[in-house]
């Protein structure tokens, strides 16, 4: 099992994170896009490392188009040797259309033809394939010497998809390199819904690697106080991500479902500190690692151990970096 770090989102302090988790030995790290561009902080968390693996978990891709995502990826690709992986996310809907203004359909189908347009246009680029990709959703079938940067010797980069829904997991299975599990989940949906989507999809995949990569919900502290602020600030998060109806599915699994509607209420009603409140322990208890930092390495290990390929850390809470340093250790040590 890898264990990855987190890099911030913030460019202005991308670089001293990068340094600091390669230092600390984390196996890579990952960028996200909140308030900040992912591929910037990608550029520069691996111009400033050497083997650190870093990956956008995730990019959005219906906020992009195939071409100019394959450029971007290609081109980290190249500068990190090797080290870049392209996480790709589809939002929900109503960031798509309202805060991206771009369109919004199938969700699943669309990024399956997004992710056969990045292979197609890179086919083009490193094999010398004639680029003629036409779909329902996009149309690749123009290029030129003068806009083809040639092959990259480090080859084509990773591709790996965060899902949450079985069909948009099926298509991780079918044309990626690894899946991200959604946060907002549990070992017991994984296993009854998202291994099983991923297996289908593997079935009709080429590609002989693949990994799924886990970010966990964590929630320790050096004293009780900074614990029972991690576990409140947890619940706030998971609340968060509940409230959202493409999520209903995994609450609906543990048959929390009438949950889901209390979350949207509060959301909609603008009462977002009462909606931690609303996170039973038992709930917090499926989505999260919670104890003193000592205990959490052997409770990832029972929970993720056979699931996940990599993991790392969702603090909800802020932590000392040497807490989380000392549990990748932990979780190296004891494979």
């Amino acid at each position: 099992m890898k264990v990855d770090g987190s890099v911030t989102s913030d460019p202005a302090t991308a670089v001293a994170a990068a340094r600091r988790v390669e230092a600390a030995g984390f196996d890579g790290a990952w960028t996200s896009e909140t308030k900040h561009d992912p591929f910037l902080t990608s550029l520069l968390a691996l111009e400033h490392t050497e083997h650190l693996e870093v990956g956008t978990a995730i990019a959005v891709a219906f906020a992009r188009n195939p071409m100019t995502v394959a450029h971007t990826a290609n081109d980290l690709q190249s500068l990190s040797a090797g080290r870049f992986i392209l996480g790709l996310g589809s939002q929900v809907k109503p960031h798509i259309e309202r805060r991206f203004s771009m369109p919004w359909s199938q969700p699943a189908a669309r990024m399956r033809e997004f992710i056969a347009a990045l292979h197609a246009i890179w086919a083009t680029w490193h094999e010398g394939v004639n680029l003629d990709f036409r779909g329902d959703f996009y149309h690749h079938t123009l290029t030129a010497p003068f806009f083809n940067p040639g092959p990259n010797e480090h080859g084509a980069p990773r591709v790996f998809l965060a899902g949450i829904g079985a069909k948009m997991t099926e298509v991780a299975g079918e044309l990626c390199d690894g899946f991200i599990v959604h946060s907002f989940s549990t070992p017991s949906y994984f296993r009854s819904v998202s291994r099983v989507a991923l297996d289908r999809g593997r079935s009709r995949s080429q590609r002989s690697d693949f990994e799924v990569a886990w970010p966990v919900f964590v929630a320790t502290g050096a004293t009780e106080e900074e614990l029972d602020e991690s576990v409140r600030a947890t619940k706030r998060q998971i609340a968060f991500y509940g409230s959202t109806p493409a999520y209903r599915g995994v609450l609906e699994h543990h048959g929390w479902g009438d949950l889901q509607d209390e979350l949207n209420a509060l959301a909609r009603a603008g009462r977002w500190d009462a909606m931690g409140d609303a996170i039973a322990d038992e709930v917090l208890g499926a989505f999260a690692v919670t104890g003193e930092p000592e205990t959490i390495a052997a409770e990832v290990r029972r929970r993720y151990g056979g699931l996940a390929d990599r993991v790392s850390f969702y603090l909800a809470n802020p932590c000392d970096p040497v807490i989380v340093d000392n549990i990748c250790r932990d979780l190296q040590a004891h494979p």
